[in-house]
């Protein structure tokens, strides 16, 4: 890397240009962030061929380098293969390493070793999610353990996860920085009204549809009665899934079921035209989700919970049955002057603690501080007493354990 200037190495996603979820996302703002502030960024992503040939290969990408790693196999062995292969060349580079997520912890003292500096995003406490059997949820606990003591500095995306990670390591070590946004001015009404929906007269959930995230006890709510109004519950459904054929069952008419979108523009304006955005959540810290609806000016009716109370604010409605997440539906279809508080309240909510540019300037700053880099001249983040005060690392323990995630949100 060159040593002329401040060098950041991304791991733990499948890469960018983002294509795949949050972390992505926030890996392609971060890069393109530093790299106009000049900085050396360099992104691991992933690429699954049928044989591997070359192992790493290197392109540039608006000036971020991206290192392509190879691999063959398929499920939760090639993200284990992508992630060892990735912490492999990273401690071959040195200098400071930003893994987001902990699905390769297990690989992370061998980085720590090598002399490379390490902030680790510690993402939702995935170790919690009922859908995982308690093999895995063993091994996500035990790799949540290994990321907190192999890292110099840990990140935690909301107060309620940092306070559950200081139960790993003292708060000296521990960063909080939540995840960001992009204000949503205007949208399209065409890419809504050939699914039929007219803006101001349908709900919104995006989500991947698990009991955890409560699409079932939000579908039960909205089709009680006829509304008036659709619900688009957006996310894949399979009829082989006891769950997903739960939630068909229980939908009303009045209920759409678009599958997954991933079009950027699609899912700005079926935001921005929502009139409510319903969030079932029960487990993670700021999910990106959510704060794209608070961004979007949507009113929001969530699952009642430290995480999603801590993102949302007290300005919003949230449930903990079906009987409360129907009145608050109810109270939005036929208040509109609740449903617009509520929607100008998510903005200011928006714009006071999830802007994108300050939150990257307080990952430069951690970047900046652990690998002694000279902090460039009036670019302080108006935010940057949310960090932890940066005292030496605790000493990492010699016995460590093991674990890997998938990435999903």
């Amino acid at each position: 890397m060159p040593s002329h200037k401040p060098s950041l190495l991304i791991l733990g996603t499948r890469g960018i240009p983002a294509s795949h979820g949050g972390f992505e996302t926030f890996a392609e703002k971060l890069a393109l962030f530093l790299v106009k502030r000049g900085w050396h960024v360099a992104v691991y992503c992933q690429d699954e061929v049928e044989a591997v040939t070359e192992r790493f290969r290197t392109t540039t990408w608006q000036g971020v380098e991206l290192i392509h790693v190879a691999v063959s196999t398929s499920g939760p062995r090639a993200t284990l293969d992508f992630d060892w292969h990735c912490v492999r060349d990273a401690a071959r580079r040195g200098g400071v390493s930003l893994v987001l997520g902990y699905n390769g912890a297990v690989f992370l003292p061998y980085l720590r070793f090598s002399g490379a500096k390490i902030i680790t995003n510690m993402d939702g406490i995935e170790w919690k999610r009922p859908k995982w059997s308690m093999a895995v949820r063993a091994w996500f606990w035990t790799n949540e353990w290994i990321a907190a003591w192999a890292s110099h500095r840990l990140v935690a995306d909301h107060p309620a996860i940092a306070d559950h990670v200081a139960t790993r390591r003292p708060r000296s070590a521990i960063a909080t920085i939540p995840y960001g946004g992009d204000p949503i001015s205007a949208a399209p009404t065409g890419l809504i009204e050939v699914m039929g929906l007219k803006p101001g007269r349908y709900m919104t959930s995006i989500a991947r549809i698990e009991p955890d995230n409560n699409i079932l006890t939000m579908v039960d709510a909205f089709s009680r009665k006829v509304r008036g109004m659709r619900l688009v519950v957006l996310g894949t459904l399979s009829d082989s899934n006891p769950y997903h054929r739960a939630v068909r069952e229980a939908a009303s008419d009045e209920v759409l079921f678009p599958g997954a979108i991933y079009e950027s523009e699609t899912i700005r304006s079926l935001r921005f035209h929502a009139r409510a955005y319903l969030h079932g959540h029960t487990v993670g810290g700021t999910n990106p989700s959510l704060v794209e609806a608070l961004w979007a000016g949507n009113a929001v009716i969530a699952h009642d919970n430290p995480f999603n109370r801590g993102t949302a604010g007290e300005e919003q409605f949230y449930f903990a049955d079906a009987d409360a997440c129907e009145r608050h539906i109810e109270t939005l279809i036929a208040d509109d002057g609740a449903a617009r508080r509520a929607g100008v309240a998510s903005l200011a909510r928006a714009a006071d603690r999830f802007e994108w540019s300050e939150i990257l300037k307080q990952y430069e700053a951690e970047a900046m501080a652990l690998g002694g880099f000279a902090a460039p001249a009036g670019q302080e983040s108006k935010h940057a007493g949310t960090s932890s005060a940066h005292l030496p690392p605790a000493p990492m323990p010699m016995a460590v354990g093991g674990q890997s995630r998938d990435r999903a949100s």
